[in-house]
């Protein structure tokens, strides 16, 4: 299977966005924190140049802390500022919220130095569709400007949101990238709901999904799904999750379609437990 998903107005946004580069001096990069590598657009490293960059693991209270902890170090590592939120959760956003204004209040002195003037510092807010960056701007602003939605493709246009008189934040539409390379991307990406529901096979996805889950978290599926035995293909795990569930079609069979898109939404939502399916 292979899953590509890159409409007309990414290719537009992905033009505004290098336009409206000149306009920043942050670019803040909103990543899942249950899949960072594949959520970490390779078209934006283009964005990093001779700007602030500043790296959001988000959707923590969905993923496994542990690994959490190894991603953080992994891009400290790499001289990078990471921090990590749940955007919903207003201790997290203080936190945020007091490191971002503290690097905007760095670039001014900078530039009040440099040409003795007082400027508004503006970030670019950038990551693949559904990772929560309206809601995550929202959050810090205090405000309900920025459109939300638990589906992809939301954000269709840019809007500059103020956070205080002199730091703004630019919202910017769910960017992918034109081919994915790896199956593995393009799965976990399908996994946590950043690609259209339309254009993927929800039964397949659902049973490899449940196949790696059962590798890596087995008491998890156990737990949630009153299952005995994990060690079976995806279609068997579906089959005993929808019976296990009362998920029947006409004649007591598994209804499949439901499972699937159950299944998928309860993951999405964290709902089966704090998973991470990438490690550095």
């Amino acid at each position: 299977m292979r899953i590509n998903w890159y409409p007309g107005h990414m290719a537009k946004s992905k033009r505004l966005i290098r336009e409206d580069l000149k306009l920043v001096d942050l670019v803040i990069e909103l990543l899942d924190s249950r899949i960072p590598a594949s959520s970490t657009n390779p078209d934006f490293q283009v964005l990093y140049q001779n700007k602030i960059r500043v790296v959001i693991l988000n959707k923590i209270d969905y993923a496994d802390p542990a690994i959490t902890e190894k991603w953080k170090d992994y891009y400290q590592k790499q001289n990078i500022t990471v921090l990590t939120a749940n955007s919903l959760k207003k201790k997290d956003i203080l936190l945020v919220k007091k490191m971002l204004l503290s690097l905007a209040d760095e670039k001014q002195k900078e530039i009040k130095q440099r040409k003795g003037i007082y400027k508004t510092i503006r970030a670019m807010v950038v990551g693949i569709p559904n990772v929560g960056k309206s809601t995550f701007i929202n959050s810090i602003s205090g405000t309900s400007k920025a459109k939300t939605g638990d589906r992809p493709g939301v954000t269709k246009a840019k809007q500059w949101v103020k956070v205080t008189p002199y730091f703004e934040l630019l919202d910017t539409p769910g960017l992918l990238w034109p081919k994915l390379e790896e199956q593995r991307t393009g799965l976990h990406l399908a996994y946590t709901g950043s690609i259209k529901e339309e254009i993927v096979q929800l039964e397949e996805i659902a049973f490899l999904l449940l196949e790696e889950i059962a590798d890596s978290y087995p008491e998890y599926l156990m737990e949630r799904y009153q299952l005995e035995n994990i060690k079976q293909k995806g279609h068997v795990l579906l089959e005993n999750i929808a019976l296990n569930r009362g998920w029947l079609k006409s004649g007591g069979v598994p209804d499949i379609q439901r499972g699937a898109k159950q299944v998928l939404d309860e993951f999405q939502a964290g709902a089966i437990g704090r998973i991470t399916l990438e490690t550095p």
